[in-house]
């Protein structure tokens, strides 16, 4: 395997910065589907170089990314922290419980220390929507948002979309989208981020989207987004090409949402009887971290021809480098990438 730097996956795609025109990646809602496309086609550049036994390139030396996680992550900030390395950048991260956030500074005077800090890309996590962007406006380097409140996580949406297509062509696919599948997302749709980032990724690419939650986990008008919304997940699971399973956040829940764990497992959990009445080779997918008995069974995580559970942690390292990468090449100066207004 060459460096990844020296393999093009963009010939498909319009030439430079035309190809990918925004400065940061704030949420899927924000890009236009070859965009979506050109940061997928940039990653397979990067799943096959992780695969290697010498994980190491040059394309970022000399740059400095700031992890700013004002919200615990562990699969997230690894998957960060192991992308910018990878790629030869200092990485440095910074925890909220040791931010001076934590002594009563205002998020934008956090923003400001951090721009003076002259970072060459900001990586942002935080509990409250719309946090990240406003944090974007007032930096002049690239950020990139790692779930901001209930808004959006958009590289989760791109590693799914990554994990996805990889099975499908396993499986003998030679499509680029998902045009034809039904994907059922399940679970706390209420406070999930990664299906509001799912809900347009999928869209974009052509799949037909379904959501499937407690009457109480349900967002009011979700339906705008385009999705079909249901309360009977046996319903819901009919004819679906994929099932993608959401904890339950008990962490943002300031109510009884749900008459007990057991309950819930009852009505929406994911067993192998349940997946049944889904297509038979139907795909499992979770973004992690599991619950396992209670929004899915261990028996259903275990099937390793049906769950890419594990793909899907792979494949965040890779989407995550293709990002830092993208976002990073007008300041590296590579050819194309200098000229014109950001979006």
């Amino acid at each position: 395997m060459t460096s990844p730097q020296n393999s093009s996956a963009s010939s498909r795609f319009p030439k430079g910065r035309r190809a990918f025109p925004h400065r940061d990646l704030i949420g899927i809602s924000s890009l236009e589907r070859h965009e979506i496309l050109f940061l997928l086609a940039e990653a397979e550049r990067y799943v096959g170089f992780n695969r290697q036994a010498a994980k190491r390139s040059d394309e970022l030396a000399g740059l400095t990314i700031i992890n700013a996680f004002f919200e615990n992550s562990t699969r997230t900030l690894l998957s960060f922290e192991i992308a910018g390395k990878r790629l030869g950048a200092d990485v440095v991260n910074m925890y909220a419980a040791q931010s001076s956030v934590k002594k009563g500074e205002t998020l934008i005077d956090t923003a400001v220390t951090l721009n003076a800090m002259k970072a060459d890309a900001i990586v942002i996590r935080h509990g409250s929507s719309g946090a990240v962007g406003l944090i974007a406006s007032k930096v002049d380097c690239p950020v990139l948002n790692a779930g901001d409140g209930q808004h959006e996580h958009p590289t989760q949406a791109l590693l799914d979309a990554l994990a996805l297509r990889h099975k499908l062509r396993e499986r003998g696919s030679d499509t680029e989208d998902f045009t034809g599948l039904t994907v059922t997302i399940c679970g706390d749709i209420l406070h999930s981020r990664v299906a509001r980032s799912n809900i347009l990724s999928l869209q974009a690419l052509g799949a037909s989207v379904r959501l499937c939650a407690p009457p109480a986990l349900m967002p009011a008008g979700i339906e705008r987004m385009g999705a079909e919304t249901f309360h009977d997940f046996d319903t819901a699971l009919q004819g679906a090409d994929v099932v993608m399973m959401l904890r339950l956040q008990n962490e943002r829940m300031d109510g009884q949402y749900i008459p007990s764990p057991r309950e819930y497992r009852h009505l929406y959990g994911l067993t192998p009887e349940r997946l049944a009445l889904a297509k038979p080779d139907a795909i499992v997918m979770h973004p992690g971290p599991m619950n396992r008995g209670v929004e899915i069974e261990s028996a259903v995580v275990d099937m390793d021809d049906r769950a890419i559970i594990t793909s899907q942690v792979e494949m965040g390292v890779a989407i995550r480098m293709a990002c830092l990468d993208v976002l990073t090449r007008r300041s590296r100066g590579v050819p194309g990438w200098s000229d014109g207004e950001w979006v």
